[in-house]
């Protein structure tokens, strides 16, 4: 009678002598890298013209391309036997990655890139495919909404009360929504105040206004990418 036993031992026997004399089909091979390669570049560039950051960083862009490749080669060996697959966690479990993610789209591109790569390395082709379309799609979509309120920081000097209320009148009739972030009363100093908006369009002509008042000494205007205002 065949135990389960006997099963797990067969599987091992018949991995170890696939690790000894492989017949890797090559063209299956070639087939799965040719197109976790095509879809890496469609990743590069969906990462590129979609980047919303500060720092555009190409080798990190690059890494992505290089990440899938790397990713559905090594699927492709350890899905061919149990030895390579156990061989390969092993290994794994004592790597440690420390690169700190700055941006949150980042860590939505490296899963991407990780999982077509075990995808395609599963010669899931189709799948593959049909996923990295809509998740394009969905970061294209994405991008282009949120480019349209335009966040900014208005950061602002003054040295009276008066001039402050005149300052967030003004902030508050070129934008759609305005919030104060911070507020530093210095004495002798006078007052700076930090107030995160949303304008109204791509105009930012308000600043000027806002450096007229009497009592302001200086007033900045910073692009915004952290969290948008409710």
């Amino acid at each position: 009678m065949v135990t389960f036993n006997d099963v797990i031992k067969q599987k091992f026997i018949d991995a170890f002598n696939t690790v000894t004399n492989p017949s890797f089909n090559i063209w299956t091979m070639l087939i799965a890298l040719l197109i976790a390669l095509a879809l890496g570049v469609g990743i590069f560039f969906v990462y590129k013209y979609t980047f919303g950051g500060v720092m555009y960083s190409r080798t990190f862009n690059v890494s992505l391309l290089g990440l899938t490749v790397v990713t559905a080669f090594v699927i492709l060996a350890v899905s061919s036997n149990v030895v390579l697959s156990l061989g390969m966690v092993g290994a794994l479990s004592i790597v440690r990655f420390r690169t700190a993610i700055k941006d949150p789209m980042d860590l939505i591109f490296l899963f991407w890139a990780i999982g077509v790569g075990i995808v395609t390395g599963a010669q899931l082709y189709i799948l593959a495919i049909v996923g990295s379309i809509i998740v394009a799609a969905i970061i294209y979509v994405s991008s282009q909404r949120l480019s349209f309120d335009s966040p900014y920081l208005v950061i602002i000097n003054c040295d009276s009360q008066t001039s402050e209320d005149e300052c967030v009148k003004i902030i508050n009739s070129y934008s759609k929504k305005a919030r104060l972030k911070s507020k530093i009363v210095s004495a002798g100093k006078g007052t700076e105040f930090i107030y995160e908006i949303r304008s109204k369009g791509e105009n930012t002509g308000f600043v000027n206004d806002l450096s007229a008042v009497s009592g302001v000494q200086n007033a900045s205007l910073v692009s915004y990418n952290g969290e948008f205002l409710d």
